[in-house]
C-alpha cells in the first residue's frame, strides 16, 4: 500500500470506507480488544472522540493477535463496544495487526514508525496529510498530555 488515502475497508458494519474520507484529518489508529486489562481505555477513546473530534477522527481495529482477547465476531464486538462503553467512534472490522496475516493498513503503519503493536491498544497518530506517523505503547492513555499536546498543533 502506497498511500493511506488509497485503503478502502469494510467498518464493522461490514460497509466500505474509503479512507479518502479522512484526508486532512488527524487519526487515531488503536489495535483494540475486548478482553483485556485495557479494555477501559475504550471510555478514554469516547471521550478524546466527543470532546476533541473537531481535531482528530478516533478508528478502532479489533484484533485477536495477543493472548486471544478478541475472539468474538464483529457484530460481538461492536455490542460489547456499544453495551459496555458508548461507543461511537468508527469501528472496523476484526483485523490482524502484526505477523504473516499482518493487514495491508498496520504494514503501512510499521513502515512509517518502525513499530509494531506490542499487546492491544497501541496507537498510532497520523498527520493530516497522512506523512507523519506516531507510535504510542498501550499504557499510554488516549487522554494522556502528550497525545492531547499533538491534536492540539
Amino acid at each position: 500500500m502506497g498511500n493511506l488515502y488509497d485503503l478502502q475497508m469494510k467498518d464493522i458494519e461490514g460497509n466500505t470506507v474509503d479512507f479518502n474520507i479522512f484526508k486532512g484529518k488527524k487519526l487515531l489508529v488503536v489495535n483494540t480488544a475486548s478482553k483485556c486489562g485495557y479494555t477501559p481505555q475504550y471510555s478514554e477513546l469516547e471521550k478524546l472522540h466527543e470532546e476533541y473530534g473537531n481535531r482528530i477522527t478516533v478508528l478502532g481495529f479489533p484484533a485477536n493477535n495477543f493472548l486471544w482477547q478478541e475472539p468474538g465476531s464483529d457484530q460481538e464486538i461492536a455490542a460489547f463496544c456499544q453495551k459496555n462503553y458508548g461507543v461511537t467512534f468508527k469501528m472496523f472490522c476484526k483485523v490482524s495487526v502484526k505477523g504473516k496475516d499482518q493487514h495491508p493498513l498496520y504494514q503501512w503503519l510499521q513502515g512509517k514508525t518502525g513499530k509494531t503493536p506490542s499487546w492491544n491498544f497501541c496507537k498510532y497518530l497520523v498527520n493530516e496529510d497522512g506523512n507523519e506517523v506516531k507510535f504510542y505503547s498501550s499504557d499510554m492513555h488516549p487522554l494522556d498530555p502528550q497525545i492531547l499536546s499533538e491534536i492540539s498543533k
